[in-house]
């Protein structure tokens, strides 16, 4: 660096920090690596028109770098953060909130509550075990089991008498790695998913052109036909996304005319290969009949609005290797297979899939000392899918009541009421544990005080609903006004709503049957796109602070629902009439699907 260069750098130092100087040490050398091509000489004239054109550069950027720097530029430091756009973010407002207390709690149990919550909170080291080195619950697999046996190992060091209790049975499934490369008419790494239960390629990459179900294969004697031709084949089973950009990219640039088209030709191609599935008896009945035509595998794909994320699903129907694609491979395939420019992969699933075996739910409690046979539920399902590792979707739901369940141990140990806590397995199958749970337990839905169900990502809790509960709005308006603002500032008290099935979630199975089953609802972090049963719910996307929040909410909840002097009241509100005027009945309460072979999933 020469001379006067570095006397320029001094100078700029002492009046605008390091920052500046480093943002010109950059600037100079790029300039130089254009100006000055390697081992040749600059004629001084040349020199000269640089050093002075630098110089006037070098200030500009300077200037600009610190007033970058004091709005946060890189390397500086953060002005103030702004608050939250999303106004369910925001605090309520007080003068429709009023639990939300002006005042410190004084209850000294609550004081206990916050602060092992929220000083002394544990929950994410258990979230790194459980989501990094355990993973995804599938039903049936066994990273579910170490799931299980990781709660029944963590209770008993807590002094907490836990079981699994078992309802039926499941395919079993060892997960595993999947790969696959485009071998012809180029070499490229695709990128691949094993779906859930998924059967493996048993060790070995196995290799095929990849098919298209023909457009006019619309009914089933034409997919008879056709299916002997896809022997050692790969078959397309999705339709592809025709662009892979996310949809605010179209409303942002798109023109009206390329957006309609963009729809109407989507629209279109997916319908098509609904029918040719259906063709094959639909997305179940399909398999088999690949699997007897000799079809290597099946590739799908299930685009979840933004480029790398996919939604990952399976199915325990599943007979030959099937495999989620991402969004662009799979329109590369699909485009290479339909313009006949024969495309061929080879794949290798590391899974292992086998035949059904018991399955059940982890159930802990701490039994009441004065209502032992009266019950407070903390109620999260604790099996997922497998694209990523199921953290919220469903592991922030469960972290949020083991943590609670580990609080209220800690400095509740003798609840006035038993409060039970439940990991429901094969929630995503149909709510499955949970309604096995309430079949087999008619003494916890007669005595159930109140259960507390999480199920909606990793936000903060921001609504809590009565349901069909005439009285249940009083009771936990009530219950929170005795804990601190600082929670409940966050928390929008639903009204009553008519009851319309079980569904959606676990809460939903014990309302059925007519007993107080609460729903929290949390802040949405683009939940739905971005990590409900995506590839990408992994442990990064947990909020800590919201995570702990929640944790100590629901333990508070408990221990009020356990202290509450009173027994919370069912009486429901009218479930108001159908569209002819006659009253509208409440909805059947289903059981468990108790088995895969049963499962129309």
């Amino acid at each position: 660096m020469t001379a006067w260069y570095t006397r320029f750098l001094i100078a700029l130092r002492a009046r605008h920090g390091s920052y500046a100087v480093g943002y010109c040490e950059e600037y100079f050398v790029d300039s130089l690596s254009v100006w000055q091509p390697r081992h040749q000489p600059v004629p001084q004239h040349t020199a000269n028109m640089f050093r002075n054109t630098l110089l006037v550069s070098a200030l500009a950027v300077a200037f600009t770098s610190t007033n970058a720097l004091a709005q946060g530029g890189r390397g500086a430091p953060q002005g103030p953060t702004p608050p939250p756009t999303n106004p369910q973010a925001l605090p309520v407002d007080r003068a429709t909130a009023p639990y939300v207390r002006s005042t410190p709690p004084t209850n000294p149990m609550i004081q206990k509550i916050y602060e092992e919550g929220m000083q002394r909170s544990q929950v994410m080291t258990m979230a790194q075990t459980l989501l990094d080195s355990i993973g995804p619950r599938l039903t049936g697999s066994t990273d579910a089991d170490r799931a299980q046996a990781y709660m029944l190992a963590t209770y008993a060091k807590w002094g907490i008498p836990a079981r699994i209790e078992n309802y039926g049975t499941w395919n079993r499934w060892k997960n595993g790695a999947a790969f696959a490369e485009l071998l012809f008419p180029r070499v490229r790494g695709l990128e691949v998913t094993a779906m859930g239960w998924s059967p493996g390629t048993k060790g070995k990459w196995v290799e095929g052109n990849v098919v298209v179900i023909p457009e006019n294969v619309v009914t089933p004697e034409l997919f008879a036909a056709w299916v002997p031709s896809a022997k050692g084949k790969f078959v397309l089973l999705n339709a592809p996304q025709l662009s892979c950009r996310q949809p605010a990219q179209w409303a942002e640039f798109g023109t009206v005319e390329s957006r309609d088209r963009l729809r109407q030709e989507q629209g279109a191609l997916t319908a098509s290969f609904s029918q040719r599935v259906l063709a094959g008896g639909g997305p179940r009945a399909i398999q088999a009949k690949l699997k007897a035509a000799g079809v290597r595998g099946a590739l799908t794909t299930n685009f979840s609005q933004y480029p790398g994320i996919n939604k990952v699903f399976g199915s325990a129907a599943q007979e030959i290797p099937t495999v989620d694609v991402g969004c662009e491979d799979m329109g590369l395939l699909y485009r290479l297979a339909t313009n006949n420019q024969g495309p061929k992969i080879r794949l290798m699933v590391d899974a292992e899939k086998g035949p059904e075996r018991p399955v059940g739910n982890v159930i802990a409690e701490m039994k009441g000392s004065t209502l032992p046979n009266e019950y407070v539920v903390l109620s999260a399902h604790f099996d997922s899918f497998t694209g990523g590792s199921g953290a919220t979707d469903n592991g922030t739901g469960s972290l949020t009541m083991i943590e609670a369940m580990r609080i209220l141990r800690t400095v509740y140990p003798n609840p006035r009421r038993t409060i039970v806590i439940g990991h429901w397995n094969s929630e995503e199958q149909g709510l499955n544990g949970s309604k096995a749970y309430a079949e087999m337990h008619p003494e916890v839905i007669a005595g159930m005080q109140m259960l507390f169900n999480q199920d909606n990502g990793t936000g903060r809790i921001s609504s809590i609903g009565p349901g069909p509960f005439v009285q249940a709005g009083a009771f936990l308006s009530r219950y929170m006004s005795e804990m601190p603002s600082s929670i409940t500032q966050w928390v929008r008290l639903g009204g009553t709503a008519p009851f319309n099935g079980p569904g959606g979630t676990d809460n939903t199975t014990f309302v059925c049957f007519k007993a107080p089953g609460i729903g929290t609802g949390a802040l949405g972090w683009d939940y739905s796109n971005t990590t409900w049963h995506t590839n990408r719910d992994t442990y990064d996307k947990i909020v800590p602070e919201d995570l702990r929040n929640n944790a100590t909410f629901i333990a508070m909840l408990a221990y009020m629902a356990s202290e509450d002097a009173q027994k919370l009241p069912r009486d429901l509100v009218p479930q108001g009439n159908m569209p002819d005027g006659s009253p509208r009945a409440w909805p059947a309460c289903p059981g468990p699907t108790k088995s895969a072979a049963q499962s129309a999933r």
